[in-house]
């Protein structure tokens, strides 16, 4: 899997129960053609990052077919996981 583009929102708590910073981001995914993943239409994961004093976190994620905007019904394994966490974490930047 390579991550080849990130679309990052950050979103807005108006009640102020969530700490620290949300944001929505949308990374365009490449995978190989053998990969359980793979679709022609091409692939893109959405997942909500957090970073507060816990620290960076994914706390949802959801694959989905470009195009069709399908969901596609398959988990992220850890490895997987771990990339687009580095990855938030070094792309989102701090207030």
């Amino acid at each position: 899997m390579n991550i080849t583009n990130h679309y990052v929102e950050e979103l807005r708590d108006p009640t102020g129960i969530l700490s620290g910073d949300r944001y929505e981001v949308a990374l365009d995914i490449e995978v190989p053609e053998d990969d359980e993943l793979y679709s022609a239409q091409g692939i893109y994961i959405k997942a909500i990052f957090v970073r507060d004093e816990n620290g960076e976190r994914i706390v949802q994620s959801t694959i989905i077919e470009k195009n069709t905007e399908a969901h596609l019904d398959f988990e992220l394994e850890e490895e997987e996981k771990s990339l687009i966490l580095a990855y938030c974490g070094e792309h989102i930047s701090v207030k």
